[in-house]
């Protein structure tokens, strides 16, 4: 069963993004964008990395991505679900980058599929788990965004860069651990755009949601044994051929489960891509799941808790490499006539590796119990994040930054 812990640090997801920063090294930043080939559209969450390296990011929601890779680097490697991994060249005179991907059709093999065969293949791809991810201690950069929405508008956004220290998979998720390098936010000024509940989260929440090292989320027998199990279509990722394994509740337990999907390769079996949709049938269930506190005389009312976890293969081994969450809710205050209605958006990418996994000292690690919000300081600084890589704010966050800038400084005149 799920523990107070975990289902603490999960429920917190507010925005994270991770990225990177390439030290002593000259940089070319590299603008773009990129669409389907097919319909023009552009797509959001596509991974781009400078090929032979760990330098990466992903685009945003506009489709588009910003990256700082060293001079010496020729060509990116694009990658998206359902389509044809692509590597480009690096452009000559920081022109922007207008690339392409094709959809890519997966070969069916002629196989009977018996009710079992779903399951039993998760069951597989669990014990290749020692075989396919590290076996050694690794450490990441990344940098880190939260924000939170009321209605149209963005009532508050953080950012911050981390070091990020991840033990062997053998071990337990509670040996990783991560610390802030630098950080700061904006919150809005106005007391009505006060959020009245409570939701606990922060810089371990990458750690904690590595749900192929954190089994206790769904990958132990107890946990397998609440679900039904079926295969979907496969599709191809990199460039190669997934198995997808559908899932939902089979059984009522004291706790909400998931909806979801695995995406598991099908030469090696190690999971590329998990898709989890909080079940919200029982109200109760799921505001126990999302949220810590809140004040007397408020009503939380849950509406969505979506969350997607990648995994990247280099060398032969697989590593996290991707978060999103996007949760919704309403908070009714009695004695008012209009609810609150909020949306908190959280993704990472992870984007470099460093040579040497050191690990990070007790004095300077982040706890569960910590509060970024009251850690770090307000956006004042234009080169605040110097070679750092970030994902590159969408248009609606852009302009939500320059508002709480203003508002903020005028608050304080």
């Amino acid at each position: 069963m799920k523990t107070n812990l975990t289902k603490q640090l999960f429920l917190s997801l507010l925005l994270l993004t991770l990225g990177v920063t390439v030290n002593g090294q000259t940089l070319t930043n590299i603008f773009g964008a990129v669409r389907d080939a097919d319909n023009g559209k552009k797509l959001a969450h596509v991974s781009i990395m400078a090929t032979g390296s760990n330098v990466a990011t992903v685009t945003n929601e506009d489709g588009e991505f910003l990256i700082k890779v060293p001079k010496q680097t020729l060509t990116l490697t694009i990658s998206h679900v359902g389509y044809k991994t692509t590597i480009v060249p690096v452009p000559a005179n920081n022109e922007e980058l207008q690339i392409n991907i094709s959809r890519t059709a997966v070969m069916l093999n002629e196989v009977v599929v018996s009710p079992e065969y779903p399951f039993q293949l998760v069951k597989r791809a669990i014990a290749k788990i020692p075989n396919n991810y590290s076996q050694k201690p690794e450490l990441f950069k990344g940098f880190y965004r939260e924000t939170t929405m009321k209605g149209r508008r963005f009532i508050y956004v953080s950012e911050g860069i981390l070091d990020m220290y991840k033990t062997s998979y053998d071990e337990s998720v509670n040996s990783d651990n991560v610390s802030i390098i630098k950080g700061r936010r904006l919150v809005s000024t106005k007391d009505a755009d006060t959020l009245g509940a409570k939701l606990q989260g922060g810089p371990v929440i990458p750690l904690m949601m590595d749900i192929v090292k954190n089994k206790e989320m769904l990958f132990n027998e107890e946990e397998l044994s609440n679900y039904s199990w079926q295969m979907d279509a496969p599709v191809t990722i990199n460039n190669r051929r997934h198995e997808v394994v559908r899932f939902a509740p089979n059984r009522v337990t004291p706790f909400a489960l998931y909806y979801g999907k695995l995406f598991i390769d099908s030469e090696t079996l190690a999971f590329s891509r998990v898709e989890l949709d909080l079940d919200m049938e029982n109200s109760d269930k799921a505001s126990r799941f999302m949220l810590y506190s809140k004040p007397v005389g408020v009503r939380f009312r849950p509406k969505e808790l979506k969350t997607i976890i990648n995994y990247q293969t280099t060398d032969g081994i697989t590593r996290i490499s991707y978060i999103r969450s996007q949760m919704r809710f309403n908070c009714d205050w009695k004695r008012k006539l209009f609810h609150s209605g909020y949306e908190v958006v959280s993704e990472m990418v992870v984007t470099d590796q460093a040579a040497e996994a050191v690990r990070i000292k007790g004095r300077d690690s982040f706890s569960a119990r910590d509060s970024y919000y009251d850690k770090v300081n307000y956006f004042n600084d234009p080169l605040f994040w110097e070679n750092y890589n970030i994902i590159e704010p969408t248009i609606s966050l852009e302009k939500a930054v320059g508002k709480l800038r203003k508002s903020v400084a005028k608050s304080m005149e």
